[in-house]
């Protein structure tokens, strides 16, 4: 990093100190912790000004799926593990393919356990990465880097973008590299960390809420949900089964045999229950309503009554 480069790092907002910290290492361990959460509590804030790209970004998301595209996260270090996290309890929570899920971290699998920092600034396995994925007009890339300098990240969206997919930038800093890189930006201004620079902390939590905000919104858009409902959960154990029955007798206001009656019969597959009770139609009515709607629930109750 030369000295242009570093002197503009230092002069981000997230990298600046927060004088109520100075002290940090004095305090006892109840005054910590309220500094803390007195300094968490000014997140929700900065997430909900940047609500308006939220939702731009939670119907761009939902399109491409709908489409048949990815949904592909992009990140080094803090920020690639949290959208490792994210595409990886999408699939469980709404039974959509896993390959339509994807995520790219700096340094490869091995870096959400590991420290593989200095990989953040290697652009051409970030290229190699996502040449090897393909991406096209169908997907959408969502570049995550709190300082919105992180030459990986950047890369890999550039080069989704040339290709024609949808791409959007993550941040906590306005008019970053990554932010011109992207089609739009998602900018949580959260300012200075308590712990100068630690950008799991402030920064961290505003992304973690921003893509649980992204991914649980888009698949409601898709109709992976009723009302509230997690129709489309897996049942790949007795606890889950358990919850697929009570979501299916929530969702049709049938009691708990006829739910857990109607999951038999369909083959333990969540939507199809529900489409089954809410309509009153066999499971290859159900199954045929829900292909036609692409999985909406909701649109699949109303074709199976049509």
């Amino acid at each position: 990093m030369n000295n242009c480069q570093s002197a503009e790092l230092r002069s981000l907002p997230t990298e600046q100190i927060l004088p109520a910290t100075y002290d940090l290492d004095r305090m006892s361990a109840l005054e910590i912790a309220r500094l803390i959460n007195d300094a968490d509590a000014t997140v929700a804030a900065a997430v909900g000004r940047a609500l308006p790209q939220i939702a731009r970004a939670i119907d761009v998301v939902a399109d491409c799926l709908r489409r048949g595209g990815r949904l592909i996260y992009v990140g080094a270090g803090t920020s690639g593990r949290l959208g490792a996290l994210d595409a990886s309890e999408i699939p469980p929570t709404f039974n959509i393919d896993p390959r339509r899920i994807q995520f790219i971290m700096a340094g490869g699998p091995r870096a959400l356990g590991s420290s593989t920092e200095a990989s953040e600034d290697d652009t051409a396995p970030a290229i190699a990465e996502m040449k090897k994925r393909k991406p096209g007009k169908k997907d959408v890339v969502i570049g995550i880097a709190s300082s919105g300098r992180t030459p990986f990240t950047i890369a890999a969206v550039e080069y989704a973008r040339r290709r024609g997919a949808r791409t959007i930038a993550l941040t906590c800093n306005r008019n970053s590299p990554l932010e011109r890189a992207a089609d739009f930006a998602i900018v949580t201004e959260v300012g200075p960390e308590v712990l100068a620079g630690s950008s799991r902390m402030k920064a961290g939590t505003a992304h973690k809420m921003t893509l649980n905000m992204i991914s649980t919104g888009a698949m409601a858009r898709l109709g992976y949900v009723y009302g509230n409902l997690m129709v489309n959960v897996w049942t790949k154990n007795e606890k889950l089964t358990d919850r697929a029955v009570r979501i299916v007798e929530q969702a049709t206001g049938k009691d708990h045999e006829s739910a857990a009656h109607a999951l038999k019969a369909s083959g333990n597959r969540t939507p199809v229950a529900v489409v089954m009770l809410a309509a009153g139609v066999t499971r290859s009515q159900a199954v045929a309503a829900l292909k036609k709607s692409k999985s909406h629930v909701r649109n699949a109750i109303a074709n199976a009554k049509s």
